[in-house]
């Protein structure tokens, strides 16, 4: 039985972080980069006693391709149209995604486990939080929190720039005690690290009931976690009144517009929105609809493409 579909996009250096979200934006459990760029910038140098070259290593000569593997709960010749669609769009984004091809392939799921025990390994993301696969034995140093994640089942590993600008922005508000909703969990990156962050009580949502079911195991692999309240939504649809002091979303920019209004009913004054996704050409929107919807922006947060912005719902004093 072929357990997966790994879908690959041939694609240019500069548009590799957008693939990557389109990939992962259609379902795709896990994220593989190719970019002949980062070979590039390698030079010979030594290892132990061996004098390595990269150039003997075997990689891509030019361009990238991005790989995203997707679970057999995806129908994914239904989204491949979508997928070639998307990217060839990002030219209006001033990206450059040629040559812009898109292939699939059926995988066994040992394959799929192979290629992440490969691919995926300890990162370092903030200045505590470091993101570690379920299958390492990690020892962290004094100051480290680790950030347990299976990317067999995650929505997000915690490496895209957009996630890596949610945990970052976690890292400069959490204060400790708060509580918060988080929309879009995905993975359930964003929760677990706010609990080791110190955040107390946290109620997650995600319109997608595998994305659900991904963030429980997760969850599990972090005890901070384990009383994380999660549930089947639609943004915040239905829900009122939270009095919450932080709302976190990492989602596309056009998903954060509806639910801007959402996000001020729901947060307490003083409260904080935390929200990335945000590609470079959207950024003055979100922007402008936050400013537009009460919202005050403390700060903004940029890793290449990818913005993020911290704002909070003005206090009856300000």
């Amino acid at each position: 039985m072929n357990d997966w579909t790994a879908v690959t996009v041939e694609t240019s250096t500069e548009a590799v972080d957008a693939v990557s979200y389109i990939l992962t934006d259609t379902g795709a459990a896990g994220i593989q980069i190719e970019d002949a760029a980062d070979f590039a910038k390698l030079k010979p140098g030594r290892y132990g006693d061996e004098i390595i070259d990269p150039s003997s290593i075997p990689h891509r000569q030019t361009g990238a391709a991005v790989t995203g593997y997707y679970p057999s709960s995806v129908f994914v010749p239904e989204l491949l149209p979508g997928i070639k669609q998307r990217v060839l769009k990002l030219k209006e984004f001033g990206l450059n995604p040629m040559p812009a091809t898109v292939k699939s392939e059926a995988i066994e799921n040992q394959d799929w486990k192979t290629a992440w025990e490969k691919y995926y390994h300890p990162v370092r993301v903030t200045r505590t939080l470091t993101v570690v696969p379920e299958w390492e034995d990690y020892q962290p140093s004094s100051d480290e929190k680790l950030l347990i994640l299976d990317p067999g089942m995650a929505f997000g590993t915690g490496t895209h720039p957009t996630t890596q600008l949610m945990l970052q922005a976690l890292e400069l508000t959490v204060r400790g005690g708060e509580s918060m909703l988080d929309v879009g969990t995905g993975s359930g990156v964003l929760s677990i690290a706010a609990k080791l962050l110190g955040v107390g009580q946290i109620k997650a949502y995600d319109i997608d009931e595998v994305a659900v079911r991904s963030a429980k195991k997760n969850l599990a692999l972090n005890p901070a976690a384990k009383d994380v309240e999660i549930g089947v939504n639609s943004l915040l649809d239905g829900i009122h009144d939270q009095d919450a002091d932080l709302i976190v979303a990492n989602i596309l920019a056009e998903i954060i517009l509806p639910l801007i209004p959402q996000a001020y009913e729901n947060l307490k004054p003083g409260g904080h929105f935390l929200t990335s996704g945000i590609i470079n050409d959207k950024f003055d929107e979100v922007a402008q609809a936050l400013r537009d919807g009460g919202f005050k922006i403390d700060e903004t947060m940029r890793i290449k493409d990818w913005y993020g912005i911290i704002a909070h719902k003005p206090t009856h004093a300000e």
